[in-house]
């Protein structure tokens, strides 16, 4: 493992806690809140799951780790959702 890959990791927090706004047009975009908590937009209407996984697919873009890597583990059907991201 290099420099950068280490440095890389140590970046990427376990669990991420998330604000997501569904339909807007400001998306797809990541804003990081006072509190740490990551405010997501996202162009995709919250139906049948669309904007749930357009935030998983934002998530692992702005992480820089496969989509794979990325789960929601709270909040499936709230705008204040949980993710765990693997290393």
């Amino acid at each position: 493992m290099g420099p950068d890959e280490s440095r890389r990791e140590s970046c990427v927090p376990t669990v991420v806690r998330a604000t997501i706004k569904p339909g807007s047009k400001k998306g797809p975009l990541v804003e990081i809140l006072d509190d740490g908590a990551l405010q997501l937009y996202v162009r995709a209407p919250a139906v049948e799951g669309k904007a749930n996984k357009a935030a998983i697919e934002l998530l692992a873009a702005h992480y820089g780790v496969p989509k794979s890597a990325v789960r929601l583990t709270g909040g499936a059907t709230s705008r204040f959702k949980r993710f765990e991201i693997d290393d």
